[in-house]
């Protein structure tokens, strides 16, 4: 069996189940080693009912004391009883297993296993396994591993199918240099990758995690460290004066002066564009540091020399957003904009393609769009991709190759370290906007439990009667009988009836059609909609300065980089602006976490503190640099080893990268999907 052979080798995975692997990436025997557990099940001893605590899977044993209830719900099969035991009773739930009704008896004593979760202010059982003295003893301090799962994908799926390929691969030859292991105490590739999906004890897990996270960093920066040698070295720049006339007038223009930080990195960017090579260059900066007008200036410095220039958003909602904006401040001084999105109608995108083939405009904005084959630019001068992470550098170089080798722009609001920022796009030089406009008042933030609820709605009612708006985030779309948690189809209609009706509400989701989502963003800026009930759809960069509330509902749904994003969608005005984190989740160790965000609006302090509240006994941590296409490493909880990787990728020699790659398919593959083809 080898990496690159299709999943459907493996013993037990047909057509249907490699159907289903697909929906999660999973196409090749490769594919499937590297898809690890997100945690493990520790099988820890019985605790008494009185000592359960929420969202912890313990094991419990007792009597059943209530009778067996039944009920159905659409095609769902609900059945609920209690158990009790000599500190306490709780709530006991199953789903889809009527059987059970049989099996259970009023009485019987049990050991149970399963997830504590609340439901209407009790504690329940969600899905517990039935356990026989035997299984249970047997089981006792082992540790299985869960996987991230979709519908119809089960953990026993994953599990079996990784059992059978270690049955029929070879993972004796390690492609990474005895020295480079020695030097930094890893263990070998096949031991480790064994050791993630099936540990015999947490060392083992911690031993096994390290060294595949090294790896996966390392190849990442090889590849990245590689790119930068082979790039830019020979591409002469062609932009060598600037006429900055309408640069200097939109400048003038503007209703505020620009930071120290904003002024800073424009000399960056105006030196390097007009320098003896082309641009390749990073502007890194807080949620509302104000990158946005620096890439609109740079547009302009482009434009004057006769050159286009291009932005990529990572949404339609927001490459709309920046196409409004930023046509009101450029056309006025004489330069046309285009918006190419995938919504567009044929005959639309027909007509724009003609307009940037023949330069009747100057700047596009847009998504993916822009990167299409049909797509002619008539002397690109400047590529610009907001949130870059979210595109990969594949898709940056894909826009960049189609211009005559034009200067590069990258925008992230990703709060990293300098010195992470600097190996992660290593390609690039590094640029921090590190302070916020002068006229931006602190967000004043709140964490708070669900009983404050109608307090909040009272609290948005009135800044709606002040001529505000406000955002309400929900984390689902539609409810679930699974999973407690807001929803935005249920919740749009039950605050429409708890708000004033003068107030109008919207809701705003991923599954809506692009040219709905824009409309619904359209309304809402221009104070048509005045509570916009969203999924995560609007965290980056829309722009709405009147909208002065974010209330987040089960803010323990979500990661601290994520929650402060959507807290950047308010305070962008002149008005003092309110965010709230509702918990569902009343526990100490969540409310500790939400606190962080209670406490401060910097990114990299939220960052910096998380990392502390998680620690090292935390083996997958929170993954909040999930953005950067990791599939196990954490940039802030494996600084220091994304730091050894990236010092072990400059020092290997040359020879050594060709055999590794030459001996291995699958790591040249993954070589090519962070960069592209590398010449090495």
């Amino acid at each position: 069996m080898q990496y690159t052979d299709n999943v459907e080798v493996i013993k037990g995975i047909g057509e249907k189940t490699a159907e289903i692997l697909k929906k999660v990436g999973i196409t090749r025997v490769g594919d499937l080693i590297e898809y690890y557990p997100r945690n493990y099940d520790i099988f820890n001893p019985i605790i008494p009912i009185s000592n359960v605590k929420v969202d912890e899977t313990v094991s419990i044993e007792g009597f059943i004391t209530d009778g067996i209830q039944i009920k159905k719900i659409r095609s769902l099969t609900i059945i609920n009883t209690r158990l009790k035991d000599s500190s306490d009773s709780i709530k006991l739930t199953w789903f889809n297993m009527p059987y059970l009704k049989n099996y259970l008896k009023l009485g019987s004593r049990y050991i149970l296993r399963g997830k504590v979760t609340r439901k209407n202010g009790f504690l329940v059982m969600d899905q517990p396994k039935i356990l026989s003295k035997e299984e249970y003893f047997n089981s006792l301090n082992s540790l299985t591993p869960i996987y991230p799962l979709t519908f119809k994908l089960t953990n026993t799926v994953v599990t079996k199918a990784m059992r059978e390929v270690f049955k029929g691969i070879n993972l004796d030859k390690d492609y990474l240099p005895v020295a480079i292991r020695k030097k930094y105490n890893l263990c070998e590739y096949g031991k480790a990758v064994k050791n993630i999906h099936f540990p015999k004890s947490l060392d083992d897990a911690i031993e096994a995690r390290k060294r595949l996270v090294f790896d996966e960093f390392f190849i990442f920066t090889l590849a990245l460290n590689r790119l930068k040698e082979n790039k830019n070295k020979d591409i002469n720049n062609y932009i060598t004066n600037f006429d900055s006339k309408a640069y200097d007038n939109l400048i003038n223009s503007l209703p505020y002066k620009l930071t120290n930080s904003q002024l800073k990195t424009l000399e960056e960017i105006k030196k390097d564009m007009s320098g003896e090579f082309v641009m390749n260059r990073l502007v890194q900066g807080d949620v509302g540091s104000g990158k946005t007008i620096v890439a609109i200036l740079s547009l302009i410095l482009v434009a004057e020399q006769g050159f286009q220039g291009v932005m990529m958003a990572p949404t339609e909602v927001l490459a709309v957003q920046h196409y409004e904006s930023i046509k009101k401040m450029i056309e006025p001084l004489g330069y046309k904009v285009a918006l190419l999105v995938g919504s567009m109608t044929a005959k639309e995108k027909k007509e724009t393609y003609e307009l940037i083939k023949n330069h009747q405009v100057h700047i596009i904005i847009g998504t993916h769009a822009l990167i299409q084959d049909k797509v002619e630019y008539d002397n690109l001068g400047l590529v610009i991709t907001d949130e870059q992470h979210r595109f990969g550098v594949r898709q940056r170089e894909n826009l960049a190759f189609k211009g005559n080798k034009p200067h590069i722009l990258v925008m992230s609001a990703t709060p990293i370290p300098r010195t992470l920022a600097i190996i992660l796009y290593g390609d690039l030089d590094v640029s921090i906007i590190d302070e916020l406009p002068a006229d931006r008042l602190p967000i004043k933030n709140c964490v708070v439990n669900t009983s404050y609820r109608n307090t909040a709605y009272k609290f948005i009612t009135k800044q709606v009667a002040e001529g505000r708006q406000a955002y309400i985030i929900c984390p689902m779309v539609e409810e679930s009988e699974t999973i407690e948690a807001e929803n935005i189809t249920d919740y749009v209609e039950m605050i429409k009836m708890e708000l004033p009706p003068y107030i109008v509400v919207e809701g705003l989701h991923g599954k809506m059609k692009p040219k709905e989502k824009n409309e619904i963003m359209d309304r809402f800026l221009k104070n048509e909609i005045h509570v916009l009930v969203s999924t995560t759809v609007i965290e980056v960069g829309v722009n709405v300065p009147n909208a002065s509330v974010m209330m987040v509902e089960n803010s323990e749904r979500f990661g601290l980089a994520q929650l402060h994003q959507l807290r950047g969608r308010v305070g962008r005005g002149c008005h003092q602006s309110y965010c709230i984190f509702m918990s569902s989740n009343d526990s100490k160790k969540n409310m500790d976490r939400l606190e962080i965000l209670n406490k401060s609006n910097d990114g990299f302090y939220i960052a910096s503190e998380d990392l502390k509240l998680r620690g090292p006994g935390d083996l997958f941590g929170i993954r909040q640099s999930g953005d950067f296409s990791f599939k196990i490493g954490d940039i802030f909880n494996d600084a220091k080893l994304l730091k050894e990787a990236n010092d072990a990728a400059k020092e290997i020699m040359l020879e050594d990268v060709k055999l590794m790659i030459k001996d291995n398919s699958w790591i040249n593959n993954k070589i090519v999907s962070y960069v592209g083809n590398v010449v090495l």
